[in-house]
């Protein structure tokens, strides 16, 4: 399955200089990354909340934009599919690597998990729907996963450098606490054992003393 980016691509174009052609790069239109996101967002909502199944032409009706401009976009279903994906893993990487080092380590490896968990749980439909079609995520996600696993890894050592996280625990460990978390978060129950709450005893466990 080929990785699809939800970066819009960048458009090259001749210029002469002297007697010399060049492929320079041109950015694409505002309006066009604008589109690319309006049908991410609506494809995103419909998928998790009325399955795989939906037609092209809903999703159009719901960024309101016409249904060329998604074929535009993503020729196929399964590209748009793995565009979702890769996107939700975007942002993840995004908010670790711009994560505060020093003192406040610890409170951003925390917010980070706590970003992490939201998405799991906030995305399950839409998680549970994609692998119904048989989408694997870590798959579809590809390097990307591993740059996010990397990211993490570098949260939890800051933390622990600076005294503010237990040196006792390994990034295994991390994964381990957070899946449950989310797993949990999967079968709901009562609002005094949420997924914030769960996490906020694993963030309070991880702490030196």
């Amino acid at each position: 399955m080929t990785d699809v980016s939800t970066k819009a691509p960048t458009i090259t174009e001749p210029t002469v200089t002297g007697s010399t052609v060049s492929e320079q790069p041109r950015q694409p239109r505002s309006d066009s990354v604008r589109n690319r996101t309006r049908i991410l967002e609506a494809a995103e909502e419909l998928f998790g909340s009325e399955g795989l199944c939906v037609p092209i032409d809903d999703i159009a009706k719901q960024a309101g934009i016409g249904v060329g401009t998604i074929y535009r976009h993503f020729p196929t279903k399964e590209a748009l599919f793995e565009a979702i994906v890769y996107r939700h893993f975007e942002r993840l990487l995004e908010t670790a690597r711009s994560a505060p080092e020093g003192a406040d380590a610890a409170e951003g490896l925390f917010e980070f998990l706590a970003e992490l968990v939201d998405t799991a749980v906030t995305k399950r439909d839409l998680a549970d729907a994609l692998a119904g079609a048989g989408i694997d995520v870590k798959e579809t996600a590809g390097e990307l996963k591993h740059e996010l696993e990397a990211a993490v890894a570098e949260l939890l050592a800051r933390a622990q450098r600076v005294g503010a996280v237990r040196t006792d625990v390994a990034i295994t460990d991390l994964w381990a606490l957070v899946t449950g978390t989310c797993m949990h978060g999967d079968r709901g129950g009562s609002a005094a054992a949420s997924p914030a709450r769960m996490l906020a005893i694993v963030c309070d466990g991880l702490r030196q003393r």
